[in-house]
Parts: structure tokens; sequence; C-alpha cells
């Protein structure tokens, strides 16, 4: 495609200027519009028909989130919303994620072009991401909740345990998925990248609408039925050590594939101790982070699983995956659920005895 098209939306004139200059000097992004507030952001949508916009949540006037529920309303399109470190920047970028944005990221703690610079990549990246992404409305949102089936009530578990990855557009599905987990459900372990600062909101979110009891990864934690673990720290690697009575055990390593935690190492990890024993998830999200880890689940007998194009955020993770033969089903993302669960149950082997 032509370069992504970008609408930045900030009261700060300082950072407009900023994330300006180091989004219109990367490969693949031309910056068409810096808007100061809602009013001025929905005359140039108009006017400018941007492929994607970036959207501070703390605006005077209509805040982030209220313009970010008026664009998916009334003219959807791909946003990434910019969001400080805070616990109540990390709560509106939960609910941010919930209302439809592609994801969220961390606003520089100084307004230093050295800071901006280092995050350069990502931002890029993100950016580009959300410009190919698809973009689901408000209609279609509500639609899908609606739909959601309960959790199963007689869920009896045959000793298998289910590993998830997902990047850009995860969090959403995430609150898709994991409501449909029984409370009993089999031990779950996630490596969703959502920025290390946001991880704790996010548990904490997932906990509240979900039967099983979400929590935060810990090194050296036993495996337990019932739980479902995601890793919180873009300092450490999540991996699976042991079989049976498997524990999580978090590695300090350098990134792989650019990225840390891992998805791939997650998804290698479980191959290698629980092998036939576990479920691999990839769910939307962007890179290749996770394609070669859900191809060694597959060798070693594992079910694996991959979230189709036309409910996936960013199809390029599932995509990679599908590519190098890692994906035993594509399924929608309200089917996920079901097909894990179903071969995570004890009577699955007694109907296939």
């Amino acid at each position: 495609m032509s370069s992504a098209r970008v609408l930045i939306v900030d009261d700060s004139l300082t950072m407009r200027a900023l994330i300006s200059q180091i989004l219109d000097g990367a490969e693949g992004v031309e910056v068409i519009g810096a808007a100061a507030n809602a009013d001025e952001a929905r005359a140039m949508m108009i006017a400018l028909k941007p492929d994607v916009m970036t959207l501070d949540i703390e605006m005077p006037g209509m805040n982030g989130l209220d313009f970010l529920e008026e664009t998916m309303r009334d003219r959807p399109m791909p946003v990434v919303m910019l969001s400080t470190l805070t616990q109540k920047g990390a709560k509106a970028s939960i609910e941010a994620a919930r209302l439809g944005a592609v994801d969220s990221f961390p606003k520089p703690t100084s307004t230093s072009m050295e800071e901006f610079n280092r995050l350069k990549p990502k931002l890029v990246a993100l950016v580009l991401a959300a410009a190919t992404g698809k973009v689901i409305s408000t209609e279609e949102r509500h639609a899908r909740r609606a739909r959601r089936p309960a959790a199963s009530s007689n869920f009896r578990w045959n000793g298998k345990i289910i590993a998830i990855g997902g990047s850009t557009g995860g969090v959403e599905a995430l609150f898709e998925l994991l409501p449909r987990f029984p409370e009993n459900c089999p031990p779950t372990v996630i490596v969703q990248q959502f920025g290390s600062g946001f991880t704790d909101a996010l548990i904490e979110e997932l906990d509240s609408v979900t039967h099983a009891h979400v929590v935060p990864a810990v090194d050296g934690a036993q495996l337990e039925q019932g739980k479902i673990y995601i890793a919180t720290s873009e300092l450490a690697h999540l991996v699976i050590d042991r079989w049976p009575d498997p524990c999580m055990r978090l590695l300090p390593a350098e990134p792989v594939n650019g990225r840390r935690p891992s998805i791939d190492l997650l998804f290698a990890t479980c191959a290698k101790t629980a092998r036939s024993n576990a479920i691999g998830i990839m769910l939307t999200g962007m890179g290749k982070d996770g394609a070669a880890g859900l191809k060694a689940l597959r060798v070693s007998g594992a079910r694996t699983i991959a979230q189709d194009q036309a409910t996936s955020v960013v199809y390029e993770a599932p995509a990679a995956a599908k590519a190098i033969g890692a994906v035993e089903v594509e399924l929608p993302l309200d089917a996920i659920a079901s097909a894990a669960l179903e071969s995570c149950r004890e009577f699955a082997k007694n109907k296939a005895a």
C-alpha cells in the first residue's frame, strides 16, 4: 500500500511536534495533520480521511476515551491511543481497547528527542500495523458480546494445559475469549504483548469478568487448575518447566524476535515439556513472534489454533504461523474457547477410545 496517512491528536503542542517529527520521518508513514482537540480532529477526519489516528487519552473538553467512543460509533477507523504509565492511564488503556482502539502506546516520560527516538521503532511499527488492521464497529462489538455463551458448568479436566500468545488487538480478544472459560478451567498461560506498565491493570480487569482466577505469572509457581497466568514484565520471558507438575519460570534473557516476553519461547518450552498435553493458541498480532514456537508445538503432537483473518485486528502473526504449517485449525475468535476446552475435557479421551 502507499504510505499510511496519520492524524495526530494531542492537546500538547510539544507532543504533537515530537510525534509528528518521528512519524513523518519513518518509511511508509505520512503525517497529514495534527489536532489539539476533538473538534479539530473531527473536522480533519472528514476533510483529510486519514488511515490511522494517534489519540491522547487525557485532553481538555472531550477526553480521548469519549472521542474514541464517538469515532468508533460514527466513523470507525484504526486508532492508537497514547497513555501515561500511571494506574489511571493503564485503566484508561484497557477501556480504550474495549472501545475499539487497536492498541495503546505509553507516552514518553520526558519530551526529549532522545526518549522519542528510543521509542520510535515500536511506535512506527504499531502505526503501520494499525493502518492495515481490521476495524470493528461499536455495533458489531456489541453484537459479539451479546452472542457470547455462558461458560460451561460441567467441565472435567483431562490434564492438558493451554498456552496463548497475542499482541496488537489481543487485549480485546482476551476479553472475548477468557469469560468463556469455566471456573475450573485448565491451567492457562498467556503472553500478551501490551506494555508492561499496563499489564497489572489488564489482569485486574480480566479477573473481574472471568469465572476463573486471572493472576500474574510468578517465577517458580506451579500451574494450577482454575487459574489463568499472564506475563507482566518486559524484563523476562515466561516459560514452562518440567512435566508432569509443570511450573512457570521467568527468564531475564535477551529479547527473541525483538520481543520480551517472547511468545515463541512460551510455545517452544510447552512443546518440550507438555508436548501433546498442550493446546497452543495464536491470537491477533503483528510480527512473526510465536510462529516458530507454535510449529514446535504442532510437531510435538499438540493441538494448535490460530485466530482467523476475519476476526483478527492484525492478522500478521496468525498468518506467519499459518505460512510455516504451524496451524492445525484456524477459527473465528468466538469459536476458539470451545475448541480449546473440548481438547482439554476428560471425556474427549473416552470418545476417542
